[in-house]
């Protein structure tokens, strides 16, 4: 069957490619005979979420490898191998074996790898997760024919040059798939930016360029977003992050008093209870109390201490200290909390309640919070866009406030491109992105 015509594949789940639109048949035939584009060194694929970029990426990209060499190693990247396996590879793997590619995975010795055989080819795909700078050590001393990044713009700059800098087989080429982030984005400067100067073909993508999508998904994955996130997700816009961090997804209808609560809500023993803790020694310590039912996501209290505020005589506290408080916070009425979402920094208090076992009637478990700050934003944002969380007005005044004053740091912005929120004030803002990041999975926020 040609890659010209609709691929339907029916593996042990079934799946399913509609027709191609016109960009990503330009991915899946960019680097073959008769294409302007088969000199290119390489192809950047950006824009909007669910475009449909991933799709014919990660299959031009095999059907390249296998039909221009043989016998070589060829890198594919993610964020982690974890993320690279649920986005790409736990679909692609099907896919290639029904259209006849042999597929070995070798999970034994140093170097786990994939085999890929077809028509007496065979080559070597080594796959990568560009965490942290520390990532790059993964792949140094391979050569290779080739590499793919899937969601390049969460990588480290470090890595995704050190892979670059390992294709040195005669035709190797670079493969780039992410969503925009901000203008000054490291990748942007030096690679969208200098596509032309690089010889790389550049495909912006919306989602109107995915055919698989019908008009009421689109308008779902739209009402998620505003502001600075929509204009990345949605528009595939590479803009700068400044201002107030939820001005455009705030409303009042956030607010909840007890009168608007639920009857029973912190009683229902079918709802799940959350602490979330942004732990300071010398900054302010925040716990945020929430119910979730399923839903929703209630904030139901907080307990807020800053040892900074003189005027009012506090002072700072010991690890027992806020333990105790911790113990009198979450009390004995109502359900039991199921985590403590806690900072990873915040060794010390970890080990003091640890130490404690914090039974007050069952087992709490104590867990690190996913504290990536963008993403835990924008997760933030379209929890908020979509009436996904509320906020107790009388019992949250400190994370209604702080809400309302989080705003984005412009001149880290200005310097080196890294968007953070400004460090005044952000405490009760950290502590319940904490619990979204950490709790709420992408389907969810999606449904």
């Amino acid at each position: 069957m040609s890659i010209m015509q609709r691929i339907r594949v029916k593996a042990k789940a079934a799946i399913q490619f509609v027709s191609f639109s016109l960009k990503q048949l330009m991915i899946l035939t960019w680097w073959m005979a008769g294409s302007p584009y088969k000199s290119y060194s390489g192809i950047i694929a950006d824009g909007a979420i669910r475009a449909g970029k991933t799709v014919p990426m990660a299959l031009s990209f095999v059907f390249w490898a296998m039909r221009e060499f043989d016998g070589q190693n060829f890198g594919m990247c993610g964020k982690s191998i974890g993320s690279f396996h649920r986005n790409v590879w736990s679909w692609l793997r099907p896919a290639l074996r029904a259209r006849g590619y042999t597929v070995q995975e070798v999970r034994t010795g140093p170097e786990k790898h994939i085999v890929i055989q077809r028509k007496g080819r065979v080559n070597y795909f080594y796959i990568f997760g560009g965490k942290d700078e520390r990532s790059q050590d993964l792949i140094q001393g391979i050569t290779l024919a080739g590499i793919y990044f899937d969601e390049v713009a969460l990588m480290p700059e470090s890595f995704v040059n050190q892979g670059t800098g390992r294709c040195s087989v005669t035709g190797a080429k670079f493969w780039f798939n992410c969503n925009p982030d901000g203008p000054m984005h490291w990748f942007k400067v030096q690679w969208l930016d200098k596509a032309q100067e690089k010889r790389l073909l550049h495909l912006h993508f919306i989602m109107d360029d995915n055919p698989s999508l019908d008009e009421e998904t689109k308008t779902r994955y739209k009402s998620m977003y505003t502001g600075v996130f929509f204009q990345r997700f949605i528009l595939g816009l590479w803009v700068v992050a400044q201002g107030a961090i939820y001005r455009d997804c705030w409303s009042d209808e956030l607010l909840f008093t007890d009168e608007d609560m639920e009857p029973g809500l912190t009683n229902n023993p079918s709802y799940r209870r959350y602490i979330g803790v942004d732990y300071g020694t010398a900054n302010a310590t925040v716990y945020l109390d929430v119910i979730d039912d399923g839903k929703i996501l209630w904030f139901v209290n907080e307990y807020y201490w800053d040892s900074r505020d003189e005027k009012n005589g506090l002072k700072q506290k010991t690890d027992g200290q806020y333990a105790d408080d911790m113990e009198t916070f979450i009390g004995t009425d109502g359900i039991a909390p199921s985590f403590l979402i806690i900072d990873p920094s915040a060794a010390s208090f970890k080990a003091e309640l640890r130490r404690r076992s914090l039974r007050v009637r069952e087992t709490e478990e104590i867990i690190n919070a996913d504290h990536v700050v963008v993403d835990g934003i924008r997760m933030m944002s379209s929890m908020m866009v979509q009436r996904k969380m509320r906020i107790h007005k009388e019992k949250c005044p400190v994370l209604v406030k702080q809400l309302l004053s989080y705003v984005w740091d412009e001149k880290a912005i200005a310097n080196g491109g890294k968007e953070k929120p400004v460090k005044v004030e952000d405490h009760a803002p950290d502590a319940a992105r904490y619990i979204v990041k950490t709790m709420i999975t992408s389907r969810r926020l999606a449904a």
